[in-house]
């Protein structure tokens, strides 16, 4: 990816975000978090990730945002009135702007040990293809010299991943029954 482009895709992420938490109106902000997913996806479709860029697109932009613009509407939000006079919330947000500056620090200047990305050539895919099952897709194919990244993905979430992957589905779950019994006590 040339760097013009990186750092276009990357200002209007940035931008999308601030715009996100700087408006009052929760649709504005909502069509704020599209802009900064789609610069997102951009970001992942120039490194090369093209199913992650896609997958960004489809259920980010598409169907995650649609789902918050029904909770947005089935609430009624009206845009917000008034900030609070209190400190708490202005003090508890500093809080949290140095626990996660202290952390970027951390993260950043802690040198990981594996930076260099392996070579995909055939043979390092063949090479990588005997840690699967004989006779597998993902085997197959990295024996082919191709690489599944669909599939690795898939297996990764499904292997080393399941459990947060099941409580995500419990959230959404319980988060879609709060918005009907929300919804539901309101007409009421």
């Amino acid at each position: 990816m040339p760097s013009y482009l990186f750092w276009l895709f990357s200002t209007i992420m940035l931008i999308g975000a601030c715009a996100v938490i700087a408006f009052r109106n929760p649709v504005s902000s909502a069509l704020a978090m599209v802009t900064s997913f789609v610069g997102l996806a951009a970001l992942f479709i120039g490194l090369s990730a093209f199913f992650v860029g896609v997958i960004q697109i489809l259920v980010y932009s598409g169907a995650i945002m649609v789902l918050f613009l029904f909770i947005i509407m089935l609430l009624d939000l009206k845009d917000e009135k008034k900030r609070s006079e209190s400190l708490a919330p202005l003090a508890a947000g500093l809080v949290l702007v140095g626990a996660f500056f202290i952390q970027l620090v951390g993260v950043l200047s802690n040198k990981l040990p594996n930076q260099i990305a392996p070579a995909l050539d055939k043979a390092s895919l063949a090479a990588a293809a005997d840690s699967f099952p004989k006779g597998t897709k993902i085997n197959q194919s990295l024996e082919g010299g191709n690489l599944p990244d669909v599939h690795l993905i898939g297996h990764t979430l499904f292997t080393e991943y399941n459990l947060p992957l099941q409580i995500l589905g419990v959230l959404l779950l319980v988060a879609t029954v709060g918005v009907v019994v929300l919804s539901k006590r309101q007409t009421n």
